[in-house]
Protein backbone atom coordinates (compact mmCIF):
# COMPACT_ATOMS: atom_id res chain seq x y z
CA UNK A 1 0.00 0.00 0.00
CA UNK A 2 1.22 3.51 -0.69
CA UNK A 3 2.69 5.92 1.81
CA UNK A 4 0.71 9.59 2.08
CA UNK A 5 4.54 10.49 2.22
CA UNK A 6 7.23 10.54 0.52
CA UNK A 7 9.49 12.00 3.52
CA UNK A 8 8.54 12.32 7.01
CA UNK A 9 10.76 14.88 8.69
CA UNK A 10 11.68 15.17 12.34
CA UNK A 11 12.69 18.68 13.23
CA UNK A 12 11.97 21.94 11.42
CA UNK A 13 15.30 23.83 11.98
CA UNK A 14 17.41 24.63 8.84
CA UNK A 15 18.45 20.89 7.90
CA UNK A 16 15.01 19.76 8.23
CA UNK A 17 13.08 22.79 6.46
CA UNK A 18 16.01 22.89 3.49
CA UNK A 19 15.23 19.52 2.88
CA UNK A 20 11.83 19.86 2.53
CA UNK A 21 11.71 22.41 0.44
CA UNK A 22 14.26 21.14 -2.19
CA UNK A 23 12.20 17.41 -2.25
CA UNK A 24 9.09 19.37 -2.62
CA UNK A 25 10.24 21.23 -5.49
CA UNK A 26 11.05 18.04 -6.75
CA UNK A 27 7.41 16.92 -6.33
CA UNK A 28 7.78 14.29 -3.41
CA UNK A 29 5.45 14.85 -0.59
CA UNK A 30 6.80 16.10 2.29
CA UNK A 31 5.71 16.15 6.10
CA UNK A 32 7.32 18.35 8.81
CA UNK A 33 6.78 17.63 12.40
CA UNK A 34 8.60 19.07 15.65
CA UNK A 35 8.81 18.52 19.09
CA UNK A 36 8.32 22.71 19.99
CA UNK A 37 5.64 24.53 19.65
CA UNK A 38 7.21 26.41 16.75
CA UNK A 39 9.22 25.89 13.84
CA UNK A 40 12.67 27.25 12.81
CA UNK A 41 14.94 25.20 15.48
CA UNK A 42 17.31 27.02 17.05
CA UNK A 43 16.65 30.21 14.72
CA UNK A 44 13.49 31.12 15.66
CA UNK A 45 12.95 34.57 16.48
CA UNK A 46 9.85 36.21 18.80
CA UNK A 47 9.15 39.39 18.22
CA UNK A 48 8.62 41.62 21.37
CA UNK A 49 8.82 45.47 21.38
CA UNK A 50 9.24 45.10 17.91
CA UNK A 51 12.53 43.51 18.27
CA UNK A 52 13.03 40.49 16.80
CA UNK A 53 14.63 38.30 19.18
CA UNK A 54 17.11 34.94 19.12
CA UNK A 55 15.56 33.33 21.44
CA UNK A 56 17.76 30.36 21.24
CA UNK A 57 21.35 32.50 20.96
CA UNK A 58 22.59 34.84 18.85
CA UNK A 59 22.82 33.63 15.16
CA UNK A 60 24.62 35.62 12.74
CA UNK A 61 25.09 33.86 9.18
CA UNK A 62 28.30 34.57 7.64
CA UNK A 63 30.37 32.06 4.44
CA UNK A 64 32.14 32.19 1.83
CA UNK A 65 30.31 30.40 -0.63
CA UNK A 66 28.54 32.41 -2.86
CA UNK A 67 25.82 29.84 -3.71
CA UNK A 68 24.87 29.34 -0.07
CA UNK A 69 24.48 33.11 0.35
CA UNK A 70 22.54 33.76 -2.92
CA UNK A 71 20.26 30.64 -1.62
CA UNK A 72 18.98 32.22 1.96
CA UNK A 73 19.00 35.97 -0.01
CA UNK A 74 16.17 33.79 -2.09
CA UNK A 75 13.95 33.70 0.86
CA UNK A 76 14.69 36.94 2.56
CA UNK A 77 17.33 39.63 2.05
CA UNK A 78 20.31 39.43 4.47
CA UNK A 79 21.28 43.13 6.04
CA UNK A 80 25.23 43.66 6.08
CA UNK A 81 25.44 43.57 9.99
CA UNK A 82 28.99 42.78 10.74
CA UNK A 83 29.90 40.74 14.24
CA UNK A 84 31.89 42.84 16.21
CA UNK A 85 31.79 41.52 19.54
CA UNK A 86 33.91 43.19 22.62
CA UNK A 87 34.89 41.57 25.43
CA UNK A 88 34.70 42.94 28.96
CA UNK A 89 37.00 41.70 31.49
CA UNK A 90 36.50 43.25 35.26
CA UNK A 91 34.96 46.45 33.73
CA UNK A 92 37.63 47.16 30.90
CA UNK A 93 36.72 47.00 27.29
CA UNK A 94 38.60 45.03 24.52
CA UNK A 95 37.80 44.64 20.95
CA UNK A 96 37.05 40.91 19.80
CA UNK A 97 38.64 38.47 18.01
CA UNK A 98 42.86 39.37 19.22
CA UNK A 99 44.04 42.27 16.83
CA UNK A 100 46.01 45.32 16.98
CA UNK A 101 43.10 47.28 18.67
CA UNK A 102 42.81 44.62 21.51
CA UNK A 103 46.75 44.87 21.81
CA UNK A 104 46.76 48.74 21.91
CA UNK A 105 43.94 47.67 24.30
CA UNK A 106 46.25 45.29 26.37
CA UNK A 107 49.97 46.91 26.03
CA UNK A 108 49.42 50.60 24.35
CA UNK A 109 51.25 49.14 20.74
CA UNK A 110 50.74 50.62 18.40
CA UNK A 111 52.99 48.39 15.62
CA UNK A 112 52.34 44.67 14.01
CA UNK A 113 55.75 44.74 15.19
CA UNK A 114 55.50 45.48 19.09
CA UNK A 115 52.89 43.48 19.83
CA UNK A 116 54.01 40.55 18.10
CA UNK A 117 57.23 41.49 19.94
CA UNK A 118 55.27 41.52 23.19
CA UNK A 119 53.61 38.28 22.18
CA UNK A 120 56.42 36.20 21.64
CA UNK A 121 58.08 37.80 24.95
CA UNK A 122 55.39 35.85 26.58
CA UNK A 123 55.55 32.75 24.33
CA UNK A 124 59.22 32.31 25.11
CA UNK A 125 59.03 32.29 28.91
CA UNK A 126 56.59 29.40 29.53
CA UNK A 127 58.87 26.88 27.81
CA UNK A 128 56.18 25.02 26.69
CA UNK A 129 56.94 22.33 23.57
CA UNK A 130 54.34 20.26 23.90
CA UNK A 131 51.23 21.18 24.95
CA UNK A 132 49.28 18.93 27.06
CA UNK A 133 45.61 20.53 27.58
CA UNK A 134 44.08 23.68 26.25
CA UNK A 135 45.38 26.03 28.81
CA UNK A 136 48.93 25.45 27.67
CA UNK A 137 48.09 25.10 23.99
CA UNK A 138 46.33 29.07 24.56
CA UNK A 139 49.35 30.02 25.98
CA UNK A 140 51.81 28.36 23.44
CA UNK A 141 50.32 30.46 21.02
CA UNK A 142 49.08 33.79 22.45
CA UNK A 143 50.94 34.28 25.75
CA UNK A 144 49.82 35.12 29.27
CA UNK A 145 47.68 38.47 29.14
CA UNK A 146 45.29 37.32 26.43
CA UNK A 147 45.01 33.91 27.68
CA UNK A 148 44.43 34.61 31.79
CA UNK A 149 42.21 37.77 30.54
CA UNK A 150 40.07 37.08 27.45
CA UNK A 151 40.55 33.23 26.91
CA UNK A 152 41.07 31.49 30.40
CA UNK A 153 37.41 32.26 31.89
CA UNK A 154 35.41 32.41 29.69
CA UNK A 155 36.33 29.10 27.86
CA UNK A 156 36.07 27.44 31.72
CA UNK A 157 32.15 29.13 31.94
CA UNK A 158 31.67 27.68 28.90
CA UNK A 159 32.41 24.25 28.74
CA UNK A 160 31.83 23.95 32.50
CA UNK A 161 35.61 22.42 32.93
CA UNK A 162 39.07 23.74 33.91
CA UNK A 163 40.79 24.77 30.88
CA UNK A 164 43.51 22.16 32.11
CA UNK A 165 41.07 19.55 31.66
CA UNK A 166 40.51 20.12 28.47
CA UNK A 167 42.11 18.81 25.06
CA UNK A 168 44.68 20.62 23.47
CA UNK A 169 42.42 20.34 20.01
CA UNK A 170 39.86 22.52 20.85
CA UNK A 171 41.95 25.75 20.58
CA UNK A 172 44.23 24.37 17.73
CA UNK A 173 43.65 27.98 16.27
CA UNK A 174 43.45 31.06 17.40
CA UNK A 175 42.61 34.17 15.35
CA UNK A 176 45.35 36.60 16.06
CA UNK A 177 45.16 39.48 13.58
CA UNK A 178 48.13 42.40 13.28
CA UNK A 179 45.61 44.48 11.53
CA UNK A 180 43.13 46.89 13.16
CA UNK A 181 40.07 44.80 12.11
CA UNK A 182 37.02 44.06 14.54
CA UNK A 183 35.47 41.86 11.88
CA UNK A 184 35.20 38.10 13.87
CA UNK A 185 34.38 36.12 10.81
CA UNK A 186 36.37 36.94 7.32
CA UNK A 187 33.78 35.02 5.22
CA UNK A 188 32.99 37.22 2.45
CA UNK A 189 29.25 37.52 2.85
CA UNK A 190 27.69 37.93 6.40
CA UNK A 191 24.23 39.55 7.49
CA UNK A 192 21.17 38.71 9.42
CA UNK A 193 17.99 38.23 7.67
CA UNK A 194 15.49 41.69 7.72
CA UNK A 195 12.65 40.94 9.57
CA UNK A 196 14.02 37.63 11.73
CA UNK A 197 14.91 34.40 10.93
CA UNK A 198 11.34 33.49 10.67
CA UNK A 199 10.94 34.47 7.39
CA UNK A 200 13.79 32.56 6.34
CA UNK A 201 12.38 29.46 7.49
CA UNK A 202 8.77 30.58 6.25
CA UNK A 203 9.94 30.67 2.82
CA UNK A 204 11.56 27.46 3.27
CA UNK A 205 8.47 25.71 4.47
CA UNK A 206 5.50 27.51 2.47
CA UNK A 207 3.18 25.00 1.03
CA UNK A 208 4.40 22.18 3.03
CA UNK A 209 2.50 20.39 5.84
CA UNK A 210 3.74 21.27 8.88
CA UNK A 211 2.85 20.08 12.50
CA UNK A 212 4.28 21.25 15.87
CA UNK A 213 3.94 20.38 19.32
CA UNK A 214 5.13 16.20 18.70
CA UNK A 215 7.00 14.14 20.30
CA UNK A 216 8.01 11.73 17.07
CA UNK A 217 9.19 8.92 20.05
CA UNK A 218 5.72 8.94 21.75
CA UNK A 219 4.47 7.22 18.34
CA UNK A 220 7.33 6.83 16.41
CA UNK A 221 6.03 3.85 14.61
CA UNK A 222 2.92 4.87 13.36
CA UNK A 223 4.76 8.67 12.14
CA UNK A 224 6.73 5.87 10.63
CA UNK A 225 4.31 3.99 8.94
CA UNK A 226 3.21 7.29 7.31
CA UNK A 227 6.24 7.95 4.71
CA UNK A 228 8.73 6.16 2.53
CA UNK A 229 11.26 7.27 4.15
CA UNK A 230 12.61 9.64 7.65
CA UNK A 231 14.54 12.54 7.84
CA UNK A 232 15.54 12.74 11.10
CA UNK A 233 17.29 15.58 12.94
CA UNK A 234 16.53 14.65 16.67
CA UNK A 235 19.47 13.25 19.14
CA UNK A 236 21.25 10.11 17.14
CA UNK A 237 21.70 8.13 20.85
CA UNK A 238 17.68 8.83 21.35
CA UNK A 239 16.65 7.01 18.46
CA UNK A 240 18.45 4.37 19.03
CA UNK A 241 17.10 4.04 22.35
CA UNK A 242 20.57 4.87 23.84
CA UNK A 243 21.99 1.22 22.91
CA UNK A 244 25.55 2.54 23.46
CA UNK A 245 25.08 4.52 25.71
CA UNK A 246 24.23 8.46 25.91
CA UNK A 247 26.13 10.88 24.53
CA UNK A 248 27.39 14.60 26.25
CA UNK A 249 26.17 18.19 25.16
CA UNK A 250 26.38 20.98 26.20
CA UNK A 251 23.45 23.38 27.22
CA UNK A 252 22.69 27.40 28.04
CA UNK A 253 20.25 29.10 29.90
CA UNK A 254 18.77 32.48 28.30
CA UNK A 255 17.63 35.43 30.52
CA UNK A 256 15.73 37.69 28.20
CA UNK A 257 14.89 40.97 29.47
CA UNK A 258 13.07 44.13 28.53
CA UNK A 259 14.66 47.55 29.45
CA UNK A 260 13.06 50.87 29.10
CA UNK A 261 16.19 52.42 27.43
CA UNK A 262 16.95 53.08 23.33
CA UNK A 263 20.49 51.23 23.68
CA UNK A 264 22.12 49.34 26.61
CA UNK A 265 25.32 48.57 25.88
CA UNK A 266 25.76 49.89 22.15
CA UNK A 267 26.78 46.38 20.41
CA UNK A 268 25.05 43.70 19.58
CA UNK A 269 27.49 41.04 21.62
CA UNK A 270 29.78 41.51 24.90
CA UNK A 271 31.56 38.45 26.28
CA UNK A 272 32.32 38.76 30.20
CA UNK A 273 35.33 37.00 30.50
CA UNK A 274 36.17 36.59 34.29
CA UNK A 275 35.36 33.67 35.86
CA UNK A 276 33.16 35.76 38.36
CA UNK A 277 30.59 36.58 36.05
CA UNK A 278 28.26 33.50 35.68
CA UNK A 279 27.12 34.44 32.12
CA UNK A 280 29.56 34.44 29.12
CA UNK A 281 27.80 37.33 26.82
CA UNK A 282 25.35 39.59 27.14
CA UNK A 283 23.17 39.79 23.06
CA UNK A 284 21.45 43.27 22.62
CA UNK A 285 18.87 42.08 19.40
CA UNK A 286 17.97 44.89 18.11
CA UNK A 287 21.53 46.07 17.13
CA UNK A 288 21.69 42.88 14.48
CA UNK A 289 18.71 44.59 12.26
CA UNK A 290 20.02 48.07 13.63
CA UNK A 291 17.18 48.95 15.26
CA UNK A 292 15.74 52.32 16.53
CA UNK A 293 13.06 51.08 18.88
CA UNK A 294 12.48 53.08 22.29
CA UNK A 295 13.16 49.80 24.46
CA UNK A 296 15.54 47.03 23.69
CA UNK A 297 15.78 43.64 24.90
CA UNK A 298 19.22 41.93 26.00
CA UNK A 299 19.78 38.77 26.58
CA UNK A 300 22.30 37.16 29.39
CA UNK A 301 23.78 33.45 28.03
CA UNK A 302 24.55 31.20 30.87
CA UNK A 303 26.64 27.77 29.77
CA UNK A 304 25.24 24.79 31.98
CA UNK A 305 25.44 20.83 32.28
CA UNK A 306 23.18 19.37 29.86
CA UNK A 307 20.34 16.77 31.47
CA UNK A 308 17.36 14.87 30.02
CA UNK A 309 15.37 18.33 31.22
CA UNK A 310 17.43 20.29 28.90
CA UNK A 311 18.23 21.92 25.47
CA UNK A 312 20.80 20.03 23.61
CA UNK A 313 22.88 22.26 21.75
CA UNK A 314 26.58 21.35 21.09
CA UNK A 315 28.24 17.88 20.98
CA UNK A 316 31.11 17.45 23.20
CA UNK A 317 33.43 15.98 20.86
CA UNK A 318 35.73 14.11 23.09
CA UNK A 319 37.83 11.17 22.64
CA UNK A 320 35.20 9.29 24.60
CA UNK A 321 31.82 10.56 23.18
CA UNK A 322 33.52 10.61 19.91
CA UNK A 323 34.05 6.89 20.16
CA UNK A 324 30.06 5.67 21.21
CA UNK A 325 28.98 7.99 18.11
CA UNK A 326 30.87 5.83 16.02
CA UNK A 327 28.98 3.10 16.58
CA UNK A 328 25.55 4.69 16.46
CA UNK A 329 27.20 5.83 13.23
CA UNK A 330 27.58 2.45 11.73
CA UNK A 331 24.12 1.65 12.64
CA UNK A 332 22.80 5.21 10.60
CA UNK A 333 25.04 3.99 7.53
CA UNK A 334 23.32 0.37 7.50
CA UNK A 335 19.67 2.48 7.23
CA UNK A 336 18.18 2.04 4.08
CA UNK A 337 15.05 4.46 5.13
CA UNK A 338 16.30 6.94 7.57
CA UNK A 339 18.66 10.00 6.49
CA UNK A 340 20.23 11.18 9.53
CA UNK A 341 21.40 15.12 9.23
CA UNK A 342 21.75 18.29 11.54
CA UNK A 343 24.02 19.12 14.79
CA UNK A 344 22.61 16.36 16.58
CA UNK A 345 22.17 13.65 14.59
CA UNK A 346 25.47 13.59 13.26
CA UNK A 347 26.61 14.86 16.63
CA UNK A 348 28.93 17.41 15.24
CA UNK A 349 29.02 21.41 15.25
CA UNK A 350 27.79 23.10 12.08
CA UNK A 351 27.54 26.99 11.54
CA UNK A 352 23.93 27.35 9.75
CA UNK A 353 25.57 27.42 6.22
CA UNK A 354 27.83 24.07 6.76
CA UNK A 355 23.94 23.04 8.01
CA UNK A 356 22.30 24.42 4.68
CA UNK A 357 25.24 22.65 2.71
CA UNK A 358 24.59 19.53 4.44
CA UNK A 359 20.77 19.50 3.47
CA UNK A 360 21.63 20.04 -0.12
CA UNK A 361 24.21 17.62 -0.54
CA UNK A 362 21.73 14.86 0.55
CA UNK A 363 19.41 16.01 -1.58
CA UNK A 364 21.26 15.76 -4.51
CA UNK A 365 22.38 12.00 -3.08
CA UNK A 366 18.60 11.31 -3.07
CA UNK A 367 18.34 11.71 -6.68
CA UNK A 368 21.77 10.80 -7.91
CA UNK A 369 23.06 13.94 -8.81
CA UNK A 370 26.64 13.72 -6.96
Amino acid sequence: MEKKYDYLIVGSGLYGSVFAHEMTKKGKRCLVIDKRSHLGGNIYCEEKEGINVHKYGAHIFHTNDKNIWDYVNSFVEFNRFTNSPMANYKGKLYNLPFNMNTFYQLWGTKTPEEAQAKIQEQIKDLNIVEPKNLEEQALSLVGTDIYYKLIKGYTEKQWGRKATELPAFIIKRLPVRFTFDNNYFKDKYQGIPEGGYNKLIDGLLEGIETITDVDYFKDKQSWDDKAEKVVFTGRIDEYYGFTFGKLNYRSLNFEHTTLAVENYQGNAVVNYNESEVPYTRIIEHKHFEFGTQKKTIITKEYPQEWDENKEPYYPVNDEKNDTIFKNYKHLAENEENVIFGGRLAEYRYYDMHQVIASALKRVNVEFNEV
